[in-house]
């Protein structure tokens, strides 16, 4: 039988390997963060991007190290988000508003990578130990934090006694609990967090609550009042 046009077209159309593994690593971003780890599968993935499980085996050795290849890419993805700050270092207060701003609309704009978080955080971070990239990746928003933070003090603007992994964590904590949590808090407070006016002003609302916390260089903290 003669093969159609279109079906040898598609046959002899050499494979774009990059396209090939970017949709792969997208569906199975999708499949971890709703499955988690222990639950995603190679099978259901294959299915999605409709292509034979020996291709993905191609480009990934292992559900492993698939898995690692999309949390790198989560991780990527935040710090470009980062790289779109546009910071004078003349103003750390507005430079700290501007950070926490941009970091709370990631977790909002990006809540796939929560759900990736916590599965890894149920193992432990067992497999983003084994990346060489994460932590270089990370990197840059740790020193830019801590520089920010450092500057503030010098002025006089910042407490002298923050911390910057306390202030980081608490920044997550602030931008991400929002987001993985709100159905649950949805019921339980009778309110739809999901709402696009409450959305819309959470990040100002996280950096008022740090920046109100840092600003906070009266020398009386801790001592009673009359």
């Amino acid at each position: 039988m003669t093969e159609s046009p279109p079906a040898a077209a598609a046959r002899r159309r050499p494979r774009n390997a990059q396209a090939t593994r970017d949709r792969i690593l997208r569906i199975a971003s999708k499949e971890f963060a709703a499955r988690g780890y222990d639950g995603a599968r190679i099978d259901a993935i294959v299915a999605r991007c409709k292509i034979s499980k020996n291709l993905v085996y191609h480009y990934f050795a292992s559900k492993e190290a698939l898995f690692l290849e999309v949390m790198e890419r989560a991780y990527g993805a935040m710090r470009e988000r980062q790289n779109e700050l546009a910071l004078t270092g003349e103003d750390p207060v507005h430079d700290m508003r501007e950070l926490v701003l941009k970091t709370t609309q990631h977790f909002i704009d990006q809540p796939d990578f929560l759900l990736l978080l916590s599965t890894e955080n149920l193992h432990k971070a067992v497999h983003i130990r084994k990346s060489k990239r994460i932590s270089a990746m990370f990197n840059p928003l740790r020193n830019l934090l801590a520089e920010v933070l450092e500057k503030g003090k010098e002025k006089g603007v910042f407490r002298q006694d923050a911390d910057w992994v306390d202030l980081y964590v608490s920044i997550s904590g602030l931008g991400s609990y929002f987001v993985t949590n709100r159905y649950t808090l949805s019921y339980v407070l009778d309110v739809d967090l999901g709402a696009p006016e409450r959305v819309a002003r959470r990040p100002a609302l996280v950096a008022d609550m740090v920046i109100s916390y840092l600003c906070d260089t009266g020398g009386g903290r801790g001592q009673p009042h009359d």
